[in-house]
């Protein structure tokens, strides 16, 4: 079958590979309909992401149909349509009990396809734990709406949750990329009395904007950002910030922002060290919480999806095949013709 491999050394290519087979009774093999590219597979050719394996196939961001089970799948069968959830989880161990499934402590724990085990950027992908990581796809709901269940609406869901946001509050959300905008749609889920959006790519901020994310749009070195968000909150600051774009600066200006008291939930993926300025936040008393994801909710999204109340369907600007995927990876790290999200067909 074709398969996007990492070779490691910031190079990744479209080759061939076998077939996956069953593993292990609890794993399923699925057919892969519809894959896409994420920020952290550009990570991964950078060699930011220490834990990746060269030659593993890359992906974790897909829907497919089940083809076959092992013995012990009880929840999901050949023939069904399933979204994959990003993480690989047991379901047992004392994280998961917790929710804390991000931190599995299985050997394939945590954020393993695409990254430590074989993924979806390929025709066809093995998902251990197949009862905790595949999502059954409504048949009225196409594969382009089901596609970010897993990944992107799951950040977006767990980011907003952990987030604390109280009905009137005021949110901001640094970054408007695909999780930035995936961020917004579940925090409106919460009755915020506003969402201010900041980015530096416009046309990203318009699309915030026509979707109905974001109340206010904020242009970093255009708007006075703080200015702003003092003057809307009486001087408080936000009451809730999200620092998904993981720029040189974008950690500073997510504390900054936040009124006393608040919650920062930092999502982004950096590729430098943070500092944390003590100090300079003394008496702010803020509570940050920081991701990686907790994939757990895949069932209560779809269920939000499959009821029209999330779609991020809209973030999809362009499609291609497996073939044409090489190029798509340099369109999309580059953001070329105001890229957002793509599907690729295998």
């Amino acid at each position: 079958m074709r398969a996007v491999i990492y070779e490691g050394n910031g190079r990744i290519r479209l080759g061939e590979r076998p077939v996956p087979v069953i593993q292990d009774e609890r794993d399923a093999i699925i057919q892969v309909t519809l894959t896409t590219i994420c920020s952290s597979d550009i990570h991964i050719r950078h060699g930011a992401v220490p834990r990746a394996v060269p030659g593993v196939i890359l992906g974790h961001e897909f829907v497919g149909r089940v083809v076959e089970t092992g013995k012990a799948v009880r929840k999901v069968r050949p023939g069904d349509r399933v979204a994959v959830n990003v993480e690989t989880f047991c379901g047992e161990c004392f994280y998961c009990r917790r929710g804390f499934v991000n931190n599995c402590s299985d050997e394939h724990g945590g954020w393993a396809l695409g990254c430590r085990i074989d993924g979806g950027q390929a025709e066809y992908a093995r998902i251990p734990f197949a009862d905790n990581g595949l999502t059954r796809i409504p048949d009225h709901v196409p594969d382009e709406k089901a596609l970010f269940t897993g990944d992107l609406l799951s950040t977006g869901y767990w980011a907003a949750r952990i987030g604390e946001i109280l009905p009137g509050d005021t949110v901001a959300v640094i970054g408007a990329g695909p999780t930035g905008l995936c961020t917004m749609m579940c925090a409106r889920l919460y009755g915020p009395g506003r969402i201010i959006a900041i980015d530096t790519d416009e046309y990203r901020l318009n699309v915030a904007r026509e979707q109905g994310l974001a109340d206010v749009t904020l242009i970093p070195g255009q708007d006075d950002i703080g200015a702003y968000i003092r003057n809307a909150t009486s001087g408080r600051g936000a009451d809730v910030v999200f620092e998904v774009a993981g720029g040189a600066d974008t950690f500073q200006l997510a504390w900054q922002t936040a009124r006393p008291n608040a919650v920062v939930v930092v999502v982004a993926m950096y590729e430098q060290d943070q500092i944390l300025p003590l100090p300079s936040m003394y008496g702010k008393n803020l509570t940050f919480k920081t991701g990686g994801v907790d994939g757990c909710y895949c069932q209560e999204i779809m269920d939000l999806i499959s009821a029209g109340k999330l779609d991020a369907g809209f973030m999809i600007t362009h499609r291609c095949g497996l073939d044409e995927i090489m190029d798509a990876y340099n369109i999309f790290e580059s953001k070329k013709e105001h890229v957002i999200k793509y599907a690729v067909k295998p």
